[in-house]
Formats: structure tokens, sequence, C-alpha cells
């Protein structure tokens, strides 16, 4: 197998997806701080489905990923190829556990939601949006750019007040945070809340709202972003042999039986 190169991963500028920058044009325009605690609010309780983690797997095996221009693989056969990538570095169990399921919050798009409200890089909302957002020139049409609260770097938040407390783009990272956030490590919470957080992590954009806790946490974030972008193969995966591993990684940290 050709291992593949990072300069050929998330190469935004030369995608010939239409699909990918009409999912961020209409994600840019519709993520704006009212948008977002609507939907927090919304999902809050939990109360879309109760599932396991490999039922909700196999619900995500024919979705596609809108945003990615790097794979149109299944979400299953990434999910393993990142674990996978993981275990064969020796990462600890709920590190590669973390690999497995930090893209199920995708099931948002089984309860009806767009894909432009679920995948894609996230960033926050209620202050200006970072330059280091990609597409950044889709903000020109979101409402939030029109009002004199949001218009600073820091917005509606005090400088150094850790992420914790700001509200970032809704999708698919926030909400498996909500689901999985009583059952995992915190560091395991940590990246599946942030791990599509790239104007942070890849490209150092706002940090002057983090706290120690963030400067700390986000080392777990860098470490996984290798795997989570440069696993991804064309190459066939076979999926059975691995599963037995993964099963019993997945009952010996979670319950059979997760509220949506």
């Amino acid at each position: 197998m050709t291992t593949p190169q990072p300069s050929q991963f998330r190469d935004h500028a030369n995608t010939p997806f239409d699909r990918v920058r009409d999912t961020y044009r209409l994600n840019h325009e519709g993520q704006t701080l009212d948008f977002v605690l609507a939907k927090k609010r919304d999902y809050a309780p939990l109360k879309r489905a109760r599932l396991g983690v490999w039922d909700a797997l196999l619900k995500l095996e024919g979705f596609i990923d809108n945003s990615d221009p790097d794979t149109e693989s299944s979400q299953v056969t990434h999910a393993l190829q990142t674990a996978e990538a993981m275990r064969a570095d020796g990462q600890p169990d709920w590190f590669v556990l973390t690999g497995l399921v930090h893209d199920l919050g995708k099931m948002l798009c089984l309860f009806g939601e767009p894909q432009w409200a679920v995948v894609g890089d996230t960033f926050p909302v209620g202050c200006d949006f970072a330059e280091e957002i990609i597409y950044h020139e889709y903000f020109a049409n979101n409402p939030d750019r029109k009002d004199p609260r949001m218009g600073s770097q820091n917005g509606i938040y005090e400088s150094g007040c850790g992420l914790d407390a700001v509200h970032m783009s809704w999708g698919h990272d926030e909400y498996l945070y909500m689901v999985l956030k009583n059952y995992l490590p915190e560091a395991a919470s940590y990246v599946i809340r942030y791990h599509s957080f790239y104007p942070a992590h890849t490209n150092g954009a706002y940090t002057h709202l983090m706290n120690d806790r963030d400067r700390q946490m986000f080392e777990w974030v860098r470490k996984f972003n290798p795997y989570d972008l440069y696993s991804k193969s064309p190459d066939p995966l076979k999926i059975e042999p691995l599963l037995p591993h993964y099963r019993k990684l997945v009952d010996d940290h979670l319950p059979p039986i997760l509220d949506w």
C-alpha cells in the first residue's frame, strides 16, 4: 500500500468536488449564534434515539461526508482506518476508542439535519470569524456579521474565558460530546468536541479565548489529528477480522445502549 502524504490531504484549493464548496457556503451563511443556541436546546435532552455504538456505525455505513475533499469512503471504513492506525502505534485503548467513535455525531443527518449543520470544520460563533477559517469569504452573508456585539475578536466573550464558555458552530463534534461526555475520560471527550476545530489546532487561531486547560488538552487534539487525516486510504479494508477486537473495546468502555 502506498502511504498517503500530508500534502495530499485537505487540498481545498484544488478539490474537484462542488459539494465541498457548496457545503461550506451554506455552513458559513447559516451558523449564527441564535442557530447554535437553538440546536443545543433542541438536542440536549438526548431523546432522538436509543442505540449502541455498533448500531450507530451501521446506520452511517452509506453516509458520505460532503465537506471532506479527501475521501468518499463510508464512515464505517473511516472509523476503522482511524482506530487501526492508532492501535498500530500502540496508543492506549481509550484513545483508540476515541478514534473509532469520533464521527458518530454525524447521526444528526439521520435525524433530518442538513450536512452543512453537521460536518466540516468548526469555529466559535458570537465573535469575529477568524481569517484562518476555510472558505472565509462565505461569511459575507452570515447575519451575525451585521451585529456589532460580535464584530470584535472577543465578541460576546472575555479573553481567556476558556472554550467551555464559547459556543462553537453546531455539528457532529458538539453533539457527540453531549452523547458521550459522561462515559469517556476527559481527554477523549475534549478530542471529540474539538477535533474539527482546524482554525485552532492547525492554524493557531482563537488562542486568546483559551485558558490553561485548553492549552493542555489541545495537545491531545493535535496528537489525534494525524490519525484522523492520514489514515484515509482508497485501499479496501477487511472489516470482518477487526470486529471482535473493536466490539470488545466498545463493550469494555461504553454502555450497550446510549441516549442520542
